[in-house]
């Protein structure tokens, strides 16, 4: 709890704002806290504390957790959607960080470019939280940590397979939330799109420090080998429409069936689990999956006992929750 005082009034852009230490004691906070509301406890730590929602982007989850994770601490919050404000249109974003900063107590941010969140960070005197850009995810990446760690009960010597877009924000958070908590992370993905190598690098530099590895391969059933958590994503993310039937040809290979689920040589033991951030294209009952059937995943191994897409959801709240405690200076 006292590594988590040192976080009042600081922003999350990317994993790189915390250290290995505060990043594992806000994923136990989150385990902790998700444990008090099981058993109907609500708090009031957020009481009078205002946060804005910032999106550029469509959202479910961010969206979804950020609103309920706010309420059930008793504090409020205010969605502005792409046509709710006047950001980077008639407004700098400068302009909009330093407005909204001197009405609410914290800004949480969904869009497209990097620098529109830290420009956010930089203006906008309090906290502000990335819930996704094109460059970074971390805030889903606190939900995987706390995911993993309930099922296998530790991080550390885990391996983490993410198979698809390599370079994606996705992989990208994954690859370093693996290596400031000493997991073994292995990037399947083809050539064309890799990981730049100084993010490599960087991340590789961290996960030695922790006991961990990161590896890039292309083969994704070699990559997948003695894997606890096979892990993909959509193909194509939102701003990527255009490159579509490029990524479905370069990642069909990497598409997880049961095959590659088997690949990992855990199943029988419970030793290897699925996860995906979602919304996953599975089945038939979306306009992408009647045409073309399943892409990044299949039907069997998305709904199969292994999988903990929906706990992975759900553990959206109880992570942001721990994020607004700690970074609003709320804690008991």
């Amino acid at each position: 709890m006292s590594l988590l005082l040192h976080l009042k009034g600081r922003s999350l852009l990317t994993l790189n704002d915390l250290s290995d230490a505060e990043l594992a004691a806000l994923v136990e906070r989150a385990q902790e806290l998700k444990a008090e509301r099981r058993t109907g406890r609500r708090g009031n730590r957020l009481a009078h504390r205002h946060l804005a929602l910032l999106f550029e982007k469509h959202s479910t989850r961010t969206r979804c957790a950020a609103a309920v994770a706010a309420a059930d601490e008793g504090g409020c919050t205010e969605y502005l959607g792409a046509q709710d404000s006047h950001l980077g249109g008639k407004e700098s974003v400068a302009d909009t960080a330093r407005v909204l900063g001197r009405l609410f107590d914290g800004i949480l941010f969904r869009g497209y470019a990097h620098a529109t969140v830290e420009q956010l960070a930089r203006h906008a005197g309090v906290p502000v939280w990335n819930g996704l850009t094109d460059a970074a995810h971390p805030t889903q990446a606190l939900a995987d940590l706390l995911t993993i760690r309930e099922v296998f009960g530790a991080l550390k010597g885990l391996t983490l397979a993410y198979c698809g877009d390599g370079r994606n924000n996705v992989a990208y958070s994954l690859m370093l939330a693996a290596a400031k908590t000493g997991m073994h992370f292995v990037d399947c993905t083809p050539p064309a799109l890799a990981p730049a190598e100084d993010r490599v690098a960087a991340a590789r530099d961290i996960a030695g420090g922790n006991g961990g590895s990161v590896r890039v391969v292309a083969d994704p059933r070699e990559g997948v080998a003695q894997a606890n958590v096979v892990y993909t994503d959509v193909w194509a993310s939102m701003g990527e429409e255009d490159a579509f039937e490029e990524r479905v040809r370069l990642l069909a290979p990497y598409r997880v069936d049961m095959a590659l689920m088997q690949a990992t040589g855990g199943l029988d033991g419970g030793r290897a689990i699925f996860l995906h951030c979602l919304p996953a294209l599975h089945d038939r009952n979306t306009a992408v999956t009647r045409e073309r059937g399943a892409l990044e995943v299949t039907d069997d191994v998305f709904e199969a006992p292994f999988s903990r897409v929906f706990e992975q959801a759900e553990n959206r709240l109880h992570t942001m929750k721990a994020l607004f405690l700690a970074t609003l200076g709320s804690q008991p």
